[in-house]
């Protein structure tokens, strides 16, 4: 389920003293079953961007086509899109409402028509996908640890059956632990249901980790679309712009440097133990 954007531009307070140009000339396309990351800093454009992709915004100028069709066209169905593209909001947690977390986990599905029978078999799949054991069904959203709202959100989502997961910061304010454990189900559910994921990051170490491209941004513009390593050789270029490489890549850097014979597009600590390895074996 591929989405489009073609010479999107939008601009927040159009025709006043707060006009800004949020976006500019915005042009990518997302295949099937990709895992993109999404970077920049505070203010690039990435929350803004990844709102337009489920129609959540729309474009001042410019289209956005999901599945070849033009979500602004007369007969597109912004609720059909809304289905197949989900949207979790950074600290979604705060989105919680409901009495108990399968309650509020069918939601989504009760909204889209299913039945309560139907929509209760989906919001227990979801919690299952995310790790939500069933001692959890009838337990307040209120009572859970900050890693298991968040659970409990993502599955919200899923429990409409996207065919892409748009994930804000899904990580912010988690512990290492609960960190890794929500990434680490993402990629799981990403591999097994091979679901189109588009996850915004200010951990370069994650990015590196999980995904298959990235996609930075820069004052609304794309700077950078490649691949992990495509993107980090340009470690110098995303400092300019006020973001980092992961560690590693400096590490191989200042080895390189020393005389090493390293992989200097080594990004994680797993790769770069390969390479350090593999020259220490040759010295």
């Amino acid at each position: 389920m591929s989405i489009k954007a073609k010479n999107v531009n939008y601009v927040y307070a159009e025709g006043t003293a707060y006009e800004i140009h949020a976006l500019k000339d915005i042009n990518l396309e997302i295949p099937d079953g990709q895992f993109v990351g999404l970077i920049g800093h505070t203010g690039s454009g990435k929350s803004t961007l990844v709102q337009h992709l489920n129609g959540l915004v729309k474009a001042t100028s410019g289209r956005i086509y999901f599945n070849g069709r033009d979500i602004y066209g007369e007969n597109f169905s912004m609720k059909e899109l809304r289905s197949k593209v989900g949207l979790v909001f950074q600290y979604p947690e705060h989105q919680l409402f409901e009495t108990d977390v399968l309650t509020d986990v069918c939601f989504g599905p009760k909204n889209l028509g299913f039945s309560k029978e139907e929509a209760q078999k989906k919001a227990k799949e979801a919690l299952r996908m995310v790790g939500m054991g069933e001692e959890y069904d009838s337990r307040s959203p209120f009572e859970l640890s900050g890693g298991q709202k968040r659970r409990v959100a993502i599955a919200g989502v899923l429990a409409m059956n996207p065919d892409v997961l748009i994930l804000d910061e899904p990580t912010a304010g988690l512990d290492p632990k609960g960190r890794d454990e929500i990434l680490d189900q993402i990629e799981r559910l990403q591999k097994e249901r091979g679901i189109t994921v588009v996850l915004v990051s200010h951990s370069m170490e994650d990015v590196a980790r999980y995904v298959d491209r990235i996609i930075v941004m820069n004052h609304g513009e794309v700077r950078f679309d490649g691949t992990p390593k495509e993107v980090f050789r340009h470690y110098e270029e995303l400092e300019e712009i006020g973001l980092a490489a992961p560690q590693m890549t400096y590490v191989m850097q200042m080895l390189k440097k020393k005389g090493a014979d390293v992989d200097t597009d080594a990004t994680t600590v797993e790769e770069a133990a390969v390479t350090i390895e593999n020259w220490l074996k040759g010295r």
